[in-house]
């Protein structure tokens, strides 16, 4: 009878064993199938409560971006409304691009909030091929997940596949995009542009302004930060090598002006990340030094005050922020979001480190956090927090829940197999009567 207790117990706790891999693997394919894969030059827009990010490079092997083989055209968002720890964002994935893009921007309509994606190398989906005759703009509706190209009057020409550049939309639906390069990493002759082109998004025209005296020589990688007075700033890039040289263009009169900023001593950058913050500041964040982009800026993070245009580093710890580049910052409330990106203290010029990663910078605090409470901070604009589900998402969703559903059934099946093979186990043998003297129990 010991003997047979034994047995019985090994069987037991093996099928208990056999039946839990069964179920950490389920639960691994389906946490698995919601993680996008590290990817950089992607961009990102805040519609309401939903952070989007569009597209990226996917690959490692090609740091110069010669082929574009790697280059998606996914798309993938965050909901901000509920709280959510930073090692395992609630990852939702929309519907897909019309074609392959990076190295682009998004700016989201005031009006109707329509992403719109300016510029940037545009790729067919899944193959090396470049897609120059796809439209320079492409409208995303995040309400009913379609995108569409516009009709543009008067556009310029030379802005298709315009590349690594930073648009700003201002209150009244104008789009500026500044400066930028039509060089594709296919060996192919190219351009440095510092040309400021505007396009209307009410009336869809483009107009490309005249090349004034004072304007900025060409530079690409830059950021572009469009104040409250119409002020448009713009920080770091290929231009030169002092960053204290600041360039700003009035969207009111169209005339330039240079700021030499003071404060602390902020080293050179591109592919970098600029956010305006609620009291006028602008925070910088990442980036490589211009002329190396294996090397990270320094410092890692810094401040501009607007209305002193003086330069400050906050006291973040250096060694515990991540250093990135060609990644995406949003600010909401706060909080200012950094995702994805390239890795350029572990990159090499024939290789790049790649990041899936979420960081959360509280702005006030200057603390990285590990969870998002949508509670601690105030939504940059409370009327546009209504979003009607996606058809990629609802298909998600259906997916989920039809996984859980097949989960449960192997949990019942499962237990009731136990169940019956225990059932069976202890009516396969005569019941044990104890009588005076015995120790055995069943």
């Amino acid at each position: 009878m010991l003997l047979y207790k034994i047995f019985f117990t090994m069987n037991f706790f093996q099928n208990i064993q056999s039946f839990l891999l069964i179920i950490i693997l389920l639960f691994s394919f389906v946490n698995c199938q919601n993680i996008p894969n590290p990817r950089s030059q992607q961009t990102s827009s805040l519609i309401g409560n939903r952070l989007y990010f569009f597209s990226g490079d996917l690959s490692t092997t090609d740091s110069h971006n010669d082929s574009a083989s790697n280059v998606t055209n996914e798309v993938w968002y965050l909901d901000l409304s509920s709280s959510f720890n930073t090692a395992t964002p609630p990852w939702r994935k929309d519907v897909g691009m019309p074609i392959g893009y990076n190295l682009g921007a998004s700016c989201v309509s005031p009006i109707d909030n329509s992403v719109f994606l300016v510029g940037g190398r545009m790729y067919i989906p899944n193959t090396a091929n470049i897609n120059l005759g796809s439209s320079p703009v492409y409208v995303f509706n995040s309400n009913i997940s379609l995108w569409t190209t516009p009709n543009i009057i008067g556009f310029n020409s030379s802005f298709k596949m315009r590349n690594q550049i930073q648009p700003v939309i201002d209150n009244y639906g104008k789009i500026y995009t500044f400066g930028g390069t039509n060089y594709t990493g296919f060996n192919a002759s190219y351009v440095d542009y510092n040309d400021m082109n505007i396009l209307d998004t009410t009336s869809m025209t483009w107009s490309t302004l005249a090349i004034y005296t004072n304007a900025p020589p060409t530079f690409v990688s830059y950021t572009a930060t469009l104040l409250p007075t119409g002020i448009i700033v713009y920080i770091g890039g290929y231009k030169d090598t002092l960053t204290r040289s600041i360039q700003t263009f009035n969207t009111k009169n169209y005339n330039w002006s240079t700021k030499v900023a003071g404060g602390d001593n902020i080293g050179t950058r591109v592919s970098h990340s600029a956010v305006l913050t609620q009291n006028g500041e602008i925070i910088i964040y990442g980036g490589s030094i211009w002329n190396d982009t294996t090397k990270p800026a320094t410092p890692y993070i810094a401040k501009l005050d607007t209305s002193s245009w003086m330069w400050s580093i906050p006291n973040l710890s250096q060694i515990n922020s991540p250093q990135l580049c060609d990644h995406s910052a949003t600010l909401y409330g706060d909080y200012m979001i950094i995702a994805f990106g390239q890795i350029p203290s572990k990159s090499s010029m024939s290789y790049a480190s790649l990041s899936n990663n979420l960081y959360i910078l509280d702005v006030k605090s200057y603390i990285l956090v590990t969870s998002f409470n949508p509670n601690q901070t105030l939504p940059p604009n409370k009327s546009t927090t209504n979003q009607t589900p996606s058809p990629d998402n609802n298909l998600n969703n259906y997916l989920i829940i039809g996984i859980g559903v097949a989960v449960g059934i192997v949990l019942l099946g499962g237990f009731s197999v136990v169940g019956f093979l225990l059932y069976k186990k202890q009516n396969q043998y005569p019941k044990f009567i104890p009588t005076p003297g015995t120790t055995d129990r069943i």
